[in-house]
């Protein structure tokens, strides 16, 4: 399809299914020197041209991993069509690296015909492989690390038994042909062979979509020298590590982003996740000296009085969600309170001056949370190490404004990662 408008040079641009992901996307685009910006939801156009006039890479951080089948294409229909308009070689629909989809909730399946009517009918290349994130794609069947061991999908103990989306399946060609009708292919890395060979063998594919193998820096960069060289547009799904590939196969003059902020004081983290790593990371946090308390799912004043005094003192909190009180979300959906009452302790302590500094544990809270505190758009403020990253929020409301940002995936992070980040704002380090 022809782009209805120039964009002055943007090389790429992507909606996330959650807003960790996204996140996760940008900063990849960020390490290799493209300038990239990441919109909470979708914007209107002059500001995605403001944007696109200006970075190599926009982003729009959307739900669709959480959504019903149903409710897609309302989701990513008006999307595709705005960042098809900028005029990017690749539009990418980033996806989780252990593929979090099924035929009801957040369905790959239904995002590749979406993307095929939208933006290209062309094959479509699917790399959910992320090395440096321990997930792997291997002649077709996806493997994910979980600590120091790497297990083959259907048996990693967090994804094949996800309360949402549990994987029952490793081969993800079989996993995504359950949610489409479209052929859905696979390219082994035997196969990538010598330079244009797997561009080749994606140009001429007879399937809709094809998924990649990919163990290694050298496989991520050879399939986005094949992406970049198809015509565009090209629409593509995959993790992070198809991120990687594209910008790394043409890297970028801008400056990495630094490893650490100006901001000090406090943390308030508050958590949407059940993942066992995230639990291991607040029982860590209570060891060093954090107060950690259940989300007051009822509406207690109480706890956030307690809340906001800790921070006050100078001592960082966590509230979590694996051990609230579920039954005290009355009538609303769990997932939906959550959000809601994080956000609502979030803004009481930012608006009392107890902290600017909010860590968000879990993808689907992280993008209601955002949301519900009025972030427009955010940026990398820095990347300490590996794939964390702090983020500067970028609002209306003078509140929300400038405020830091870190949003984990549940099963991200080290199990100190709370302490250490605190580390980070502590004079002379």
């Amino acid at each position: 399809m022809q782009s209805e408008q120039s964009s002055r040079g943007l090389r790429a641009a992507f909606y996330g299914d959650d807003f960790t992901g996204s996140v996760d996307a940008l900063l990849q685009f960020s390490r290799r020197g493209w300038r990239g910006r990441l919109f909470v939801g979708l914007p209107g156009d002059d500001a995605l041209a403001q944007a696109a006039a200006s970075c190599d890479v926009v982003g729009i951080a959307g739900i669709a991993r959480s959504l019903s089948t149903d409710r897609l294409d309302d989701e990513l229909r008006p999307v595709f069509q705005a960042l098809t308009r900028l005029g990017p070689h690749v539009l990418q629909y980033k996806a989780c690296s252990t593929a979090d989809s099924s035929p009801a909730i957040g369905s790959i399946g239904r995002v590749i015909e979406i993307g095929r009517e939208v933006v290209s009918d062309a094959p479509v290349p699917m790399l959910f492989a992320q090395p440096d994130f321990g997930r792997y794609t291997v002649f077709g069947h996806h493997f994910a690390a979980e600590g120091a061991t790497v297990y083959r999908l259907d048996r990693q103990p967090t994804m094949s038994t996800h309360p949402t989306t549990p994987m029952t399946e490793s081969d993800l060609a079989v996993h995504l042909g359950r949610q489409t009708a479209l052929p859905i292919g696979a390219v082994a890395h035997t196969a990538f062979g010598a330079p244009g060979d797997l561009a080749a063998a994606l140009h001429d594919s007879p399937a809709a979509a094809l998924v990649l193998d990919a163990l290694d820096e050298t496989h991520l960069v050879a399939i986005g020298e094949a992406i970049r060289s198809l015509p565009g547009p090209v629409f593509a799904v995959g993790s992070g590590g198809l991120s990687h590939g594209v910008a790394a196969a043409d890297p970028g003059s801008a400056s990495p982003p630094p490893t650490r902020t100006s901001s000090s004081g406090p943390i308030l983290a508050v958590s949407g996740s059940r993942s066992a790593q995230t639990r291991r990371q607040a029982d860590a946090a209570a060891a060093a000296g954090w107060l950690v308390r259940p989300l007051p799912l009822d509406g207690s004043d109480a706890v956030l009085d307690e809340v906001i005094a800790a921070l006050g003192a100078g001592r960082s909190v966590v509230l979590t969600s694996d051990d609230a009180d579920i039954a005290a979300a009355a009538d609303r959906p769990v997932l939906e309170a959550i959000a809601e009452c994080a956000a609502s302790v979030v803004s009481a302590a930012v608006r009392a001056g107890a902290t600017g500094r909010v860590i968000v544990c879990g993808g689907d809270t992280s993008s209601r949370i955002t949301g519900l505190l009025g972030v427009g758009s955010l940026s990398i403020a820095a990347n300490p190490w590996a794939n964390i990253v702090l983020l500067r929020a970028h609002a209306a409301d003078p509140a929300i404004d400038g405020l830091e940002l870190l949003l984990k995936g549940g099963q991200v992070g080290e199990v100190d990662l709370f302490d250490r980040i605190l580390a980070l704002g502590e004079p002379g380090l």
